[in-house]
């Protein structure tokens, strides 16, 4: 469709508060225009000087979300690629620091001699460039672009000036979609558009008329208070878009198109209307997902629990696996600071399945190591991710092959035992911004091993995010015990993947399965995961 007529590209902008959701209303935009045979992708801008969200606490921004090409991004790109099943890159997410560094970096080569490098025009011309980049090397009908963070911050200024040129010079080709609040007041039980007036205003300031109106509300919107919005608000009634709030993300896509969103954005660009999403396949999803058959209690241990969008793209993909496997997952977060020996089996015998979080630094680190540990003994299934699996790694030295001390040179340089040890190529690495192992590598599997019978091919891709890695030095010793290396990098020989040959279900991954894990396909290792724990808490029941 996008052969023959100009991208069209769609902005949209937050108000009121933070954490409206404009990542799921972004991506289940994207999905209804998908679904109506539209080639689509989403961006996300976010205000922030950081070059990415690499070096940021999760406790401050989530998860860390890794693209194929070894980005370290927003996490709203894995709701693009879970809600479109496609894979997203490093232009997809730009910030701030981004930004001014292209900038600075042009300015010290000369590209703007006789100029005074200033906001407008040098700053906001690097921002539209990056918008219009995706559409202009790809062959898309639409490029949405979630602007990160709340209209009126002084952060997001240039990001708004950049929409408002852009919606000049692309006329027809554009719109602004504006997500807001609409809160209601259990005192006076009224929902009040006061907020929503404001920050429309707060745009009309800066020049942009939003041309579509989102509005999220934990009660229906009447049709007197969607004619009050649109007259405050220089918007048509039908582009008042009530966003409910929702028991499931998944059911946002089915929410918006009753509010008929794709039909108001497709008439205001002059697109084609007729006909409606094909849903079915996702219509399919979300009753299995709503009507489980059964519900198995999964364990996930870590030490960001107390802000489960440290973990966003392992929920979701244990969400995707349990539809798969008509199972309702009850995810038990267990801070992994807190497990010791007198309280461990309290907290994890119930259990059908246990997953050991990813991470960095010695903090619950032992107590990860312990997890593993149970599971093992016990032989509950588990799934060990990147540090999950060294954890797994690190009790089966200490614990099986009795090598006392053993550790990784992470936590404990002078270990005696290094059993998880820096990569060669980061020994000399010192920035840490954008410089671990990042993104897709290819994996060689053995065809003797369990792995292959969940993966069923010898030749996989994986996503990564780490510096250090099993130390084959050990690999003999470790094999001769019955932990075998199942998986190995082509070229680095690195162990990618180690299980026990003598447990029904056990696994440690070096890489990120949880990146790849989509609506369309929920990941295989995460399927067979939960089917071992079902089978688990049958056996045992």
């Amino acid at each position: 469709m996008g052969i023959s007529r100009p991208t069209k590209y769609i902005f949209v902008t937050g108000g009121v508060t933070s954490s409206l959701g404009k990542g799921i209303i972004s991506a289940s935009l994207a999905k209804l225009l998908q679904a109506r045979g539209y080639s689509v992708t989403i961006q996300k801008l976010d205000p922030y000087i950081n070059i990415d969200p690499g070096t940021l606490n999760p406790y401050e921004h989530g998860e860390c979300y890794v693209t194929e090409d070894g980005a370290e991004t927003d996490l709203d790109l894995g709701h693009y690629e879970r809600f479109l099943n496609i894979t997203t890159s490093r232009a997809n997410n730009i910030t701030t620091g981004k930004i001014y560094q292209s900038v600075i970096n042009k300015e010290r080569k000369g590209e703007y001699l006789g100029d005074t490098v200033q906001v407008v025009p040098h700053i906001t011309d690097e921002i539209k460039h990056c918008i219009k980049l995706l559409g202009e090397t790809n062959d898309y009908d639409f490029v949405l672009t979630e602007i990160g963070g709340t209209v009126g911050d002084i952060e997001s200024l240039p990001y708004i000036e950049a929409i408002r040129q852009l919606k000049f010079e692309l006329g027809k080709n554009s719109l602004s979609i504006h997500l807001t609040l609409i809160p209601y007041l259990s005192a006076a039980k009224e929902l009040k558009t006061k907020p929503t007036q404001h920050s429309v205003k707060t745009l009309l300031e800066y020049g942009v008329q939003p041309d579509i109106l989102v509005c999220r509300t934990e009660k229906p919107l009447n049709q007197s208070i969607k004619d009050k919005i649109a007259l405050f608000c220089n918007v048509d009634t039908s582009s008042v878009i009530e966003s409910i709030d929702s028991s499931s993300i998944y059911r946002v896509p089915l929410l918006m198109k009753d509010e008929e969103l794709d039909v108001v954005v497709l008439k205001k660009i002059n697109m084609d209307t007729h006909g409606t999403p094909d849903l079915d396949k996702w219509k399919t999803f979300l009753h299995r997902l709503e009507n489980p058959k059964h519900v198995i209690n999964i364990g996930l241990v870590g030490k960001y629990v107390e802000l489960i969008d440290a973990y966003k793209s392992i929920i979701e993909s244990l969400i995707h696996a349990g539809t798969a496997n008509d199972c309702k997952i009850d995810l038990k977060l267990i801070q992994s600071e807190k497990l010791n020996e007198k309280n461990i089996t309290k907290k994890l015998k119930d259990l059908s399945g246990i997953l050991v979080a990813p991470g960095f630094g010695d903090r619950g680190v032992e107590g990860k190591i312990m997890a593993a540990g149970y599971a093992r003994k016990n032989k509950i299934p588990f799934l060990g991710l990147c540090l999950g699996m060294q954890c797994a790694v690190v009790e089966f030295a200490r614990n099986v092959l009795m090598l006392n001390g053993a550790h990784s040179t992470e936590m404990e340089e002078n270990t005696p035992h290094p059993v998880i040890d820096i990569m060669e190529t980061q020994k000399k690495v010192t920035l840490k911004g954008g410089t671990m192992r990042l993104g897709s590598y290819p994996c060689n599997i053995s065809t003797k091993s369990k792995t292959f019978s969940i993966y069923k091919q010898t030749h996989i891709s994986e996503r990564h995010r780490h510096r250090y890695e099993f130390n084959n030095k050990y690999t003999g010793d470790f094999e001769n015990a019955g932990m075998i290396a199942s998986g190995i990098n082509p070229t680095a020989n690195l162990v990618e993947i180690i299980e026990l040959i003598d447990h029904p279900w056990f696994f440690g991954v070096q890489f990120h399965p949880e990146y790849k894990s989509t609506v369309a396909n929920p990941h295989p290792l995460f399927v067979s995961f939960i089917k071992a724990a079902f089978e688990h808490k049958q056996k045992n029941q």
